[in-house]
């Protein structure tokens, strides 16, 4: 006869490998997001800009892709050329990346140095 305790097991991975393929679709748009994205932020970088409205719509749209690393790497890149130009407003960035992906790593999240 089987105990609940032999049912959890494979009920729980039927549900996390229903759970991955509900998340692997999500990953593509955001990998393919930062990919739209980055020319973008090399333009930025590499021209310079200070065009602070430019570079804050395109922090917000990055931090909706923060969750991958690349769009964490994109992200960081861009604060530290923002830093330049208005440094409380980047920090505000880099906090509202800590409240959105919730993460108090330090190591993993600074973003200026």
């Amino acid at each position: 006869m089987n105990s609940q305790s032999d049912i959890i097991p494979s009920d729980y991975q039927a549900w996390l490998e229903t759970l991955k393929g509900l998340i692997a679709p999500l990953q593509a748009l955001h990998q393919q997001a930062i990919e739209a994205y980055e020319p973008s932020v090399w333009r930025i970088i590499h021209s310079g800009s200070r065009d602070t409205h430019l570079i804050e719509h395109t922090l917000d749209r990055l931090l909706d892709h923060a969750c991958i690393p690349q769009g964490l790497a994109l992200f960081k890149v861009l604060c530290r050329h923002y830093w330049q130009i208005d440094q409380q407003a980047t920090a505000d960035y880099v906090n509202a990346y800590r409240e959105i992906w919730g993460s108090d790593d330090e190591e993993e999240t600074e973003v200026v140095e």
